[in-house]
């Protein structure tokens, strides 16, 4: 079978979009590949999916996980600096793995809420689409993300949201949603 490299994005206001991502990463690895994920928002929490991913790479290697952001911001908070060196570490991070042969599909876990709130530019983010090698499969995930960037990927899903426990007072549930 030719290999052909895929764009796809998950995005959406619906709750899903890393878990769609963590969901192709395991059915790629189960397939040989070799994959990476890069988190430009997460950092400093121990998520179920980062112990998972730990197993996988210490028993057989071909995974990696990287958490790279400072956890959660919003635009005009008070450690937006720290938090747009933090992307900008991680965007470098992404240039480096994307060009180097050692992946076959690297995700970039919350990059568009990154362009969203700042920390990265949308050329930015189109960059890593123009360095991209033709056989190298590329998830972007996170809300909002731009119109330049969808008309660039090969496969775009909207995550809907229709009901969310929170709407009902249900704290997030370890697990579930973390």
């Amino acid at each position: 079978m030719e290999k052909h490299g895929l764009v796809l994005i998950h995005t959406g206001e619906g709750k899903g979009k890393t878990t769609a991502a963590l969901g192709l990463a395991m059915r790629a690895w189960g397939d040989g590949m070799r994959v990476l994920i890069l988190q430009f928002i997460k950092g400093g929490w121990t998520y179920g999916e980062l112990k998972t991913i730990s197993v996988l790479e210490q028993a057989e290697g071909r995974i990696h996980v990287e958490q790279c952001g400072l956890g959660f911001t919003h635009k005009g908070d008070t450690d937006e600096a720290e938090h747009r060196q933090a992307a900008a570490g991680a965007l470098k991070q992404a240039e480096q793995a994307i060009t180097s042969g050692d992946w076959d599909l690297i995700i970039l876990d919350e990059i568009n809420y990154a362009i969203k709130f700042g920390l990265i530019t949308e050329a930015e983010a189109l960059r890593l689409l123009d360095i991209r090698p033709a056989g190298l499969h590329l998830v972007l995930t996170g809300r909002d993300a731009r119109p330049a960037l969808i008309d660039r990927a090969d496969l775009v899903t909207e995550m809907k949201l229709i009901k969310h426990p929170y709407q009902q007072g249900i704290k997030a549930q370890q697990g579930i949603e973390f």
